[in-house]
């Protein structure tokens, strides 16, 4: 009988021990382990490791967890879709072929991973991302300046050459600070730099961009002689030098985009067939486009101005095509894939609301592009824009387009286009 009761106890102590220590494990279990995050939602400070060094910019999430766009100065960059899967992240834009795929740390702090674009030839572009939730610092600030250093201001118009492996290249550049907040653009040539958001302190000024396509880190040191001399880094691959001076407001110094580009020929007559979306070919000569005024667009689905300008040549077209306007597309895509370069199309006609036709005319090399055409000298942009009378005549062609980064140059070029459009719908046809 003792015995029986004996073992009955051990039996208890030991269940009871086993209970102990089984409770104890799973509460160091729940102190080891953070709480599991269950939201991306809120204001992160995202960077790019470029060759050039970090790569900043402001990254927000929506608080439905499928939104979410990045700031750079006055612009918002929306995503098209930001996806949550566990703790991996996918926040992309499908029109550009490019996303970010990051895993978020187990406390929620913190996302790694890379940024991703398809890029010429097919080939993709690549960088390593990381992001830190609640930081809203852009550039983080340089070690303190001694009493010597004193930073004056960079505010204003500034004469740009950029100098790479093929020669050097003018542009505009235009500053506005606040403080030590510095916003601009650099206006070049064939187009713009888009919105450009950084610092200027102890002399040194940073700017950088980020909105899927564009990957730009500028840094420079302004000199004893007012001289700003730097770097620019364009995702993994491209590094210029470049150097500013100041210049008046009113100074033109930028070649006249009118002029640019001309005929290969002396005739002001050219014509092309390229086949849509649906294989179909399309020719300037087929009786939907006699008697109208048409604008032939040169472009790319890949190109961050021609995504610029998409928006105004789909509002022009559906406010005066009743007035005889027509605009053909021609797209000029990375890979030479049919299939794929379609798809890319068709992603730029939904993004935009296009209701004109687009070819696929050929690759984005811009020699190849001049070939192609043939009516053509040369092709120095995307976009190009070539202005035909209701006869088709070619009256002028306007090379590269100027983005809302540009502020006033950007509505003066918009109505120089639109002046042109609304004299050849004015004119009968003979």
């Amino acid at each position: 009988m003792n015995r029986v009761i004996g073992t009955v106890a051990l039996a208890t102590i030991l269940l009871t021990g086993c209970g102990d220590e089984g409770a104890a494990t799973s509460d160091r279990a729940t102190a080891k382990e953070p709480p599991a995050v269950t939201t991306i939602a809120g204001s992160w400070r995202a960077v790019l490791s470029s060759p050039g060094g970090e790569l900043p910019f402001e990254l927000v999430i929506g608080d439905d967890q499928a939104s979410g766009y990045v700031v750079n100065g006055e612009e918002q960059a929306n995503f098209g879709s930001v996806e949550r899967r566990g703790s991996q992240v996918v926040m992309s834009y499908p029109w550009y072929d490019s996303e970010i795929t990051a895993e978020l740390s187990s406390d929620g702090s913190v996302m790694r991973g890379r940024w991703r674009k398809t890029h010429e030839g097919g080939v993709d572009s690549s960088l390593p991302f990381s992001a830190t939730r609640g930081m809203a610092i852009r550039f983080l600030p340089l070690a303190a300046a001694t009493a010597a250093e004193s930073d004056t201001s960079i505010d204003g118009t500034w004469r740009v050459e950029f100098s790479d492996e093929d020669g050097t290249e003018p542009a505009r550049g235009e500053f506005v600070q606040d403080g030590q907040a510095v916003t601009g653009t650099f206006l070049t040539p064939t187009g713009d730099y888009r919105f450009l958001a950084g610092s200027f302190e102890q002399n040194r000024l940073r700017l950088s961009a980020f909105d899927g396509a564009h990957v730009f880190l500028f840094d420079a040191q302004l000199g004893e002689d007012g001289m700003l001399r730097g770097d620019f880094w364009s995702r993994e691959t491209y590094h210029a030098t470049w150097q500013a001076s100041r210049a008046d407001a009113g100074e033109k110094f930028l070649p006249d985009a009118w002029e640019q580009v001309s005929l290969s020929s002396a005739s002001d007559r050219i014509d092309f067939a390229f086949q849509n979306l649906l294989g179909e070919t399309v020719s300037l000569n087929d009786p939907r486009f006699e008697g109208k005024v048409v604008l032939v667009n040169l472009f790319g689905s890949w190109c961050p101005n021609c995504n610029d300008e998409a928006p105004v040549l789909s509002r022009w077209y559906k406010e005066r095509r009743d007035d005889g306007l027509e605009i053909i597309g021609l797209a000029f895509e990375f890979t030479g894939d049919v299939e794929r370069d379609r798809e890319m199309i068709s992603r730029f006609r939904d993004r935009h609301e296009i209701e004109y036709e687009l070819l696929l005319a050929g690759v984005n090399d811009k020699e190849e592009a001049a070939k192609t055409l043939g009516f053509l000298d040369k092709v120095v942009a995307y976009p190009t824009t070539l202005f035909l009378d209701r006869e088709h005549r070619v009256q002028r062609i306007h090379s590269g387009f100027a983005g809302p980064g540009t502020g006033d140059f950007h509505t003066e070029m918009l109505a120089e286009l639109q002046a042109e459009l609304n004299r050849l719908l004015a004119e009968p046809a003979l």
